[in-house]
């Protein structure tokens, strides 16, 4: 359950902030703030949670973990509150809503050198001597908890939460409940419909483990009770999220390693179609250029075969088509065996991946973890910009526009990479990963070039001339727009746009 009003009260009477100074503001997640505040000899991390059913204010020891991504409303307090003083700090009436008042760049009080420091600067970045007035808002109502930062005038400035249909957005007044003044028996009839939480089990246990510490402060009770039990809870839903993304990845992974395993065992069957080219030739004398099969003894196991055949061609046209799939399994059987085992390794990854997930046992860690993970692919950061291809255990990269191809040739392809682009027109710079000891095969060099006139302006003609060498043959060139280089040492290759093959081949973006 979230704090009632007189538990918080008796929160921020231990708390005495007023005149201290915020020194930093750390959002560790997508529902809790953390802000460190200073007073000489006193220092206390103040954490906020609005988690529906945990809303709470309390001091903490346990350590904030910061967020991989810098959050809005964590950047936009810490630029407001930093360095403010806390002129006051109080529950309005008994509605649950905390209002914290600040001052900042005004005169210079007693604080830390750096502090200090941090307040002149702001103060000289002013345009007029006024001090700024703030007053930060925490609402801690179970289904409904929200913080808000306000001017003096009341007019919010930023929210954890936007709601703009309550009227919680930037740019409008904040709503407050009146407050209204408490007789003695108002007061009196709340204290008993809402008393203060002992927490005798947990102070117990913990004067038990810790008998040099054996008297704790309430926010301490508080910050143990909803770490040890709420955290729990926590942890518990996450780790449930964590074994269906876990299950969910695997078995894609699995899925896809399965069928190129399988792909491999009937490439391992190539040699048959040499063998039956070599048959056709042998029994060429026995076309007759009306039957679709060649009927025939198998020299090798003494038993009649019958090969598929076109009566229309030749049997050297015949037998050269059977070496033709013989010649590209056996070259695929090796681009498949590549493919195979960086398949391996994602999977390998993935476990390796998981066993830290599982491993993890703070829940605010664990989210951010979560949350990386699962992030939409096309949001994930990419190692470099452009498109990414993996067409047989080759990598192809796209780059689409000047800033894209200037940063790959800058810092993304080498020397001994492959680069095409289309002739005559404007397009995007296509490049080939080496892979030492292999020659670029004839598929892999058109699966580019056709990329390179998809990704041009020579598209609507559906065919164009390209021009293609490696990397360490071009040259910048002087005084010329972004990513305009000079190629040497290149080749030519006329490209018929395969509207089938780009098909193929846009479906695999890495």
């Amino acid at each position: 359950m979230s704090l009632n009003c007189n538990e918080i009260d008796l929160i921020l009477s231990e708390l005495d902030l007023n005149g201290a100074f915020v020194q930093e503001v750390v959002q560790p997640n997508f529902n809790s703030l953390a802000i460190y505040t200073y007073k000489p000899g006193q220092p206390k991390t103040i954490f906020i949670s609005l988690e529906a059913g945990a809303c709470r204010i309390c001091e903490t020891r346990r350590k904030i973990t910061k967020n991989e991504k810098p959050l809005r409303f964590n950047e936009m307090l810490k630029s407001k509150i930093k360095g403010a003083r806390i002129l006051n700090c109080r529950q309005l009436g008994k509605e649950r809503i905390i209002k914290i008042d600040l001052e900042k760049a005004g005169a210079i009080y007693v604080m830390p050198q750096a502090q200090e420091h941090a307040a002149k600067k702001a103060k000289s970045l002013q345009n007029d001597d006024e001090d700024e007035f703030f007053s930060l808002y925490i609402r801690l109502w179970s289904n409904a908890g929200n913080i808000f930062l306000c001017d003096k005038e009341g007019l919010i400035l930023d929210s954890f939460y936007r709601r703009p249909a309550k009227g919680e957005k930037t740019g409008e007044i904040l709503a407050l409940p009146e407050e209204k003044a408490l007789s003695e028996g108002e007061l009196a009839a709340l204290k008993e419909k809402f008393p203060l939480r002992e927490f005798d089990e947990l102070a117990a246990d913990y004067a038990e483990k810790h008998p040099d510490y054996p008297n704790l402060t309430f926010n301490q009770k508080v910050d143990l009770f909803y770490s040890e039990n709420a955290a729990q809870t926590s942890l518990e839903s996450l780790l449930d999220q964590a074994e269906k993304w876990y299950q969910s990845h695997k078995s894609r992974q699995v899925a896809a390693l399965n069928r190129l395993k399988e792909k491999r065992e009937a490439f391992k069957n190539a040699g048959q179609y040499k063998h039956q080219g070599d048959l056709i030739l042998a029994y060429g004398y026995a076309l007759d250029g009306n039957s679709n099969f060649l009927e025939c003894e198998d020299f090798e196991s003494g038993r009649k075969v019958s090969i598929k055949i076109d009566p229309k061609k030749s049997a050297q046209e015949n037998a050269a088509s059977y070496y033709e799939t013989y010649k590209k399994q056996t070259s695929g059987l090796e681009n498949l065996d590549y493919d195979i085992e960086a398949a391996e390794k994602a999977v390998a990854e993935l476990e390796a991946q998981y066993a830290k997930i599982i491993a993890e046992k703070n829940p605010i860690k664990l989210e951010q973890i979560l949350r990386k993970t699962q992030k939409p692919k096309q949001q994930e950061k990419k190692a470099h910009p452009g498109l990414d291809f993996l067409i047989d255990g080759w990598q192809i990269i796209v780059g689409r526009d000047a800033s894209e191809n200037d940063d790959l040739l800058r810092h993304t392809v080498k020397g001994s990479d492959m680069w095409l682009h289309v002739r005559d027109y404007h397009g995007g710079y296509v490049f080939i990963k080496n892979r030492p000891g292999k020659t670029v095969p004839l598929e892999i060099l058109l699966a580019a070039g056709n990329l390179a006139v998809y990704f041009s302006k020579a598209r609507k003609n559906g065919k164009a001339d390209l021009y293609y060498t490696q990397v360490k043959h071009l040259r910048r060139a002087k005084n010329a727009p972004k990513g305009t280089v000079l190629p040497t040492n290149e080749k030519n290759l006329f490209i018929k746009l395969n509207e089938a093959k780009i098909r193929e081949i846009l479906a695999r973006i890495e």
